[in-house]
């Protein structure tokens, strides 16, 4: 939802600047891995992760990237970005500890994908937040619930938003803006309308910006 570089400014390269500077000076691109993380206060269900790795993979493999889904941890290390007047937890600091994490992976990008609600500041709430410099996003499945605006509960429509959320996310991971096109996934989503009414892939202009700006324009 929001590409956090405009909320935390950090020196050196973005992540998508990195691995196009080595794709210039490399013959064979090597393997790549994005990693999900779940981080739980209560549930965060395993058929919502595995939908979001398969997709994730099956569009970002022609990247050489994979994707990995990693043992869940405690809501209880981000307890510091919880804010008890409002009952959210503060976005940015799940991006600074899930960087830590990557670099401890030594991988290209993580993905947190939690229960709890976030907010930004300035914001009642966000879907999602990425940060291009540290390589980490997070989403929240809190409002992508069906049963959040008072209807039945529905795994296919969750995991679907799930999946929007995820690649919306990683785009800003890698370098991509929000798009003006109501179909592509990096349209912002300022309601839960606007992300059922996107796709979950990247629109033809994005796409071309994406291989170029992971080195591998042809």
């Amino acid at each position: 939802m929001v590409p956090a570089e405009s909320l935390v400014k950090k020196s050196g390269k973005s992540i998508a600047t990195a691995l196009a500077s080595e794709n210039a000076t490399i013959k064979e691109k090597r393997p790549r891995k994005i990693v999900i993380i779940p981080i739980v206060a209560k549930s965060v269900e395993y058929e919502v992760l595995k939908a979001i790795g398969a997709h994730i993979e099956d569009f970002y493999s022609k990247f050489n990237f994979s994707t990995k889904i990693i043992p869940k941890i405690s809501i209880r290390p981000f307890l510091e970005a919880y804010n008890e007047f409002r009952g959210q937890f503060l976005g940015r600091v799940f991006l600074y500890r899930l960087a830590t994490i990557r670099v401890n992976l030594k991988v290209e990008a993580v993905l947190g994908v939690t229960d709890v609600d976030l907010y930004e500041s300035g914001l009642n709430f966000i879907f999602g937040l990425a940060n291009p410099y540290l390589g980490s996003a997070i989403i929240s499945l809190h409002r992508l619930k069906p049963e959040f605006y008072g209807n039945d509960e529905d795994d296919e429509l969750l995991k679907e938003r799930a999946i929007k959320e995820a690649m919306h996310e990683l785009g800003h991971v890698f370098g991509l803006e929000h798009c003006k096109d109501i179909k592509c996934v990096m349209h912002f989503s300022n309601s839960i309308a606007d992300t059922d009414l996107k796709g979950k892939n990247y629109c033809e202009r994005c796409e071309k910006e994406l291989e170029q700006k992971l080195g591998w324009a042809k």
